[in-house]
């Protein structure tokens, strides 16, 4: 036994009670001193000697170590772990609006976002300085590389007194420039009128070669962008286009000419950029963060493709945990850290749901996601609410989003829907899962077509009806009536036995990682 510790009273509070049990842990455990606790398992003597102090909860690690160097129940102390977090956050008033959280989770930072937006200072200027001296610039990255805050928060807010629109081309981009006003803002004006200081940011470029458009309307577009970038009266314009749709643009040579010495890559962050965009946005709110965590999430984060919509939304949901003015490593990870905090906010809201909202979510999600084509990864497709919802008032479609929305897996304007980022389709098990079931039954039900001599509908592909593809038809929705296939009925909703290939390749595929049931 090691020297006496100070005396903790469990009435002073959760956190005092949980380290006066861990202390009654250790008698029952025979009283062995830390140093000999700290032989047995990966943490150090002071560390464990901290945990039962009572001066702040201990993380979920250590905690657990503690238990295990005193042989106790690993899980049951995991539960009771959790337990005293909850009741400490609850004691302390934790919490806070949404609305002035100062991360975006997986949605994107927006122009009002501009005082929790840090970490890309230096690019932004550069992109500014394209801008300035090029009439059409391209910023080209890969998907979570943060393209899309980078323009709305950070370029739009320093091109001012500038009138910059932010746009998305859609899947009707003759109805965006009309919309948007595009055709007086890119296009040569009558008599000369310069247009000069009207800039156009295009964001998800790729749409314009996703969403399936009219072959007319893409090259109107396109045509009408690469106007602006090569004719003095026109206005300026920034493209931001996903890394893997880069070569997309190439077949258009005329735009290819016009971004040849103003094409920016967006790459990873640098260690000190991240620690701005951790530290700031709390900074800016009033709060700090622990040096712990800060170390951490950088460890997680530096050189993880990808990673920045992954951070955000753990610190968000970190920001939803904290108590006081501090966001600790302990609140982290109960969020399940960078790798985890996607899905264990999924995974809370399908627990809440009935089979049969279940069966309508899947349809949801699924239908917000344009399959990728040649081993190309998938990309988001916003979808209009009037084509997602039945009208049905036993239709539990319009409560799905908007709880889709409240936990900013998804987003919702006036009136389209958008997965709040496509790291979504990823970084949740049970949807990439299901995803991946479904791109093989489309593969082999793209095979029968092709066979009989079929398509699924006049100049369309599977694809376009999103992930769903020719599985969609006859399925039951509530709400809707399924149409059967020629020659079959209608299945029963998601009970259809696969087919021998599938199994086979389910076979080989093994057993499903924890979290990855079916959506």
């Amino acid at each position: 036994m090691g020297r006496r510790e100070r005396p903790v009273d469990p009435a002073d509070g959760p956190v005092a009670a949980f380290a006066v049990e861990l202390r009654k842990l250790r008698q029952e455990a025979g009283g062995p001193s830390y140093r000999a606790m700290a032989a047995r398992v990966p943490c150090s003597a002071a560390t464990l000697a901290q945990a039962a102090a009572g001066d702040r909860l201990p993380t979920l690690p250590v905690t657990l170590a503690y238990v295990q160097a005193c042989g106790g129940d690993v899980e049951q102390w995991r539960t009771r772990w959790e337990q005293a977090l909850a009741t400490a956050r609850e004691a302390t008033g934790s919490g806070g609006d949404p609305g002035r959280a100062p991360y975006r989770g997986l949605a994107r930072f927006e122009t009002a976002d501009q005082a929790y937006f840090y970490g890309r200072t230096a690019l932004v200027e550069r992109v500014a300085e394209l801008v300035q001296a090029h009439r059409l610039v391209v910023v080209v990255g890969p998907s979570g590389c943060g393209k899309s805050s980078l323009l709305r928060a950070g370029l739009v807010p320093r091109l001012r007194p500038r009138g910059v629109r932010v746009v998305t081309p859609g899947a009707h981009p003759r109805e965006t420039l009309a919309e948007a006003a595009l055709a007086g803002a890119l296009l040569p004006k009558a008599g000369g009128e310069i247009g000069g200081e009207e800039v156009i940011v295009v964001d998800q470029f790729e749409e314009t070669f996703t969403l399936r458009q009219d072959p007319g309307d893409q090259r109107a577009f396109i045509d009408a962008l690469v106007t602006a970038g090569t004719d003095d009266r026109g206005g300026r314009v920034v493209l931001a286009v996903r890394a893997d749709f880069f070569d997309h643009c190439a077949r258009h040579p005329a735009l290819m000419e016009a971004v040849r010495d103003s094409t920016v890559p967006v790459g990873p962050m640098s260690r000190s950029e991240l620690r701005e965009a951790i530290t700031k946005p709390a900074a800016a709110a009033g709060l700090i963060v622990q040096r712990e965590l800060t170390a951490t999430v950088i460890e997680q984060v530096a050189g993880e493709p990808g990673g920045l919509p992954l951070m955000s939304h753990a610190l968000l949901e970190t920001w939803r945990r904290h108590h006081g003015k501090a966001l600790t490593l302990a609140d982290y990870e109960a969020t399940g850290g960078i790798h985890g905090a996607v899905a264990h906010t999924a995974e809370n809201l399908y627990a809440d749901l009935t089979p049969t909202q279940r069966l309508r979510l899947r349809e949801l999600l699924l239908r917000l996601v344009t399959p990728g084509e040649a081993g190309a990864q998938d990309t988001r497709r916003p979808v209009r609410r009037a084509e997602l919802l039945t009208g049905d008032p036993h239709d539990p479609g319009p409560v799905l989003l908007e709880r889709l929305a409240a936990a900013r897996l998804i987003t919702l304007d006036d009136d389209t829907a958008d997965l709040a980022h496509e790291a979504l389709l990823t970084a949740w098990p049970r949807l990439r899962s299901r995803r991946h079931d479904q791109r093989e039954r489309q593969g082999h039900g793209a095979v029968r077509a092709r066979r009989a001599g079929t398509a699924v509908g006049p100049g369309r592909r599977p694809q376009d009806h999103g992930v769903l593809g020719a599985e969609a038809v006859g399925r039951a929705v509530p709400g809707r009536t399924p149409v059967p296939r020629p020659g079959r009925a209608a299945p029963a909703a998601g009970r259809g036995r696969p087919g021998p290939a599938v199994a086979s390749a389910r076979r080989r595929r093994g057993p499903r990682p924890p979290g990855a049931g079916r959506v």
